[in-house]
């Protein structure tokens, strides 16, 4: 009985004792976990990639967009009427200057000239005649042989005939320019256009035959904003450049497929007026075209130098935000506070780079990496980086 007893007292124990040892390291990892979550630190800021704007010395360039012009362009007429009889030429064929295009008909002009020639002769004979009689009769008169009235009425023939063969003459050679008009010919070298009429066509002064263009040298006329043509009359004015009237002043040109400058020539004109309608003013410039590659009409760049070599800030075009109409650049401060700071562009550069003309001093910290987790006034953690020119587009430009 005592055995018993002794064994129920035990399981009654274990009854109470059990769950209290069971629910207790529970209890403590749930304590812990809780002080875990009290002691847990803020996340660190987030990591942006900064550097300090690159410096180079260079020249900085304004670049404008321009269209081919040919230096000389006519549109070929004849200056006489009559029916087409030969074309010299092939469609878009390459002339030489004097080069024969169009041959008019000339048997009505050379029967013109030789009936000219004729009435000329038949002048000439009149004066020579007249040259006699007038010689005849001032001798008589010397002699008191002959009335002085006949010796005047003698020299008013002389004069007369003199007129009649310059009249002749003059109509000779009106006839015989007549007849060189009937060889159209091309004024200047270049490329031609297709033939506007055919071999029998009845043609006039007013009929246009066909076109030539100058293709080397060839102009390219661009439209200037009024800011840019004030900062070169301004930069002209104090010696830092040299006027854009000078026709000495350089530029680089580039077709619509070219990656680089390949096209050196100068300046040629620069107009008088700016336009009303558009606040620009036209400007010109000359570029040899030895191959011909080049052709009336076409897009092309240029780029003019818009400052003397001097030292500018450079940064990546990826670094620079828009905010509506303004460009800015995004700095971290010694405390890591990301400060934005607004900034006025210039013209890109190879490799990817910008030029910044206003808002930096060039020893700021700009964010280069990691623009979407900046938020200005916020906390950043910087990394050190470097500004390059990236070759792939250092290579293009």
């Amino acid at each position: 009985m005592a055995s018993r007893h002794g064994w129920d007292t035990t399981v009654r124990l274990l009854r109470v004792v059990l769950p209290l040892a069971l629910a207790l390291p529970a209890g403590t990892a749930c304590d812990r976990g809780n002080g875990s979550q009290a002691q847990a630190a803020p996340p660190p800021p987030p990591a942006v990639t900064v550097a300090t704007p690159l410096v180079r010395h260079l020249t900085e360039y304004d670049e404008f967009t321009g269209r081919f012009e040919a230096v000389q362009q006519a549109e070929i007429r004849a200056r006489v009427s009559g029916y087409v009889q030969q074309i010299e030429f092939d469609d878009g064929d390459l002339v030489e200057p004097g080069q024969i295009l169009f041959i008019i008909d000339p048997r009505p002009y050379e029967a013109a000239a030789d009936r000219a020639k004729a009435q000329l002769d038949q002048a000439q004979a009149q004066l020579r005649l007249a040259q006699l009689n007038q010689a005849r009769t001032a001798q008589l008169v010397s002699t008191a042989a002959q009335a002085k009235a006949v010796l005047d009425q003698r020299d008013a023939e002389l004069l007369a005939a003199r007129a009649t063969v310059d009249t002749n003459t003059a109509a000779l050679r009106d006839a015989q320019l007549n007849l060189g008009f009937t060889q159209v010919k091309a004024p200047f070298g270049g490329r031609i256009s297709n033939r506007r009429v055919d071999v029998g066509n009845l043609i006039d002064a007013s009929t246009l035959l066909t076109t030539v263009v100058q293709l080397d040298p060839i102009y390219v006329g661009f439209d200037m904003p009024e800011a840019d043509y004030l900062a070169y009359q301004r930069a002209a004015a104090s010696g830092e450049l040299p006027s854009t009237r000078n026709r000495e002043t350089p530029v680089d040109v580039k077709l619509v497929d070219e990656t680089d400058w390949m096209h050196p020539g100068t300046m040629d004109f620069v107009d008088n007026v700016v336009s009303q309608t558009s606040g620009t003013i036209r400007g010109r410039a000359v570029i040899p075209n030895p191959g011909y590659l080049i052709t009336p009409g076409m897009f092309g760049g240029i780029r003019v130098p818009g400052s003397p070599e001097h030292d500018v800030i450079l940064v990546p075009d990826a670094a620079v935000v828009t905010d509506q109409s303004r460009k800015v650049l995004l700095t971290v401060s010694g405390d890591g506070t990301v400060v934005p700071k607004e900034i006025r562009l210039g013209p890109g550069q190879p490799g990817g780079l910008r030029i910044v003309r206003a808002g930096l001093t060039g020893d700021e910290r700009v964010v280069i990496d990691g623009l979407i987790r900046a938020r200005p006034g916020a906390k950043v953690t910087s990394q050190e980086g470097k500004i390059e020119a990236r070759p792939e587009l250092a290579a293009a430009g």
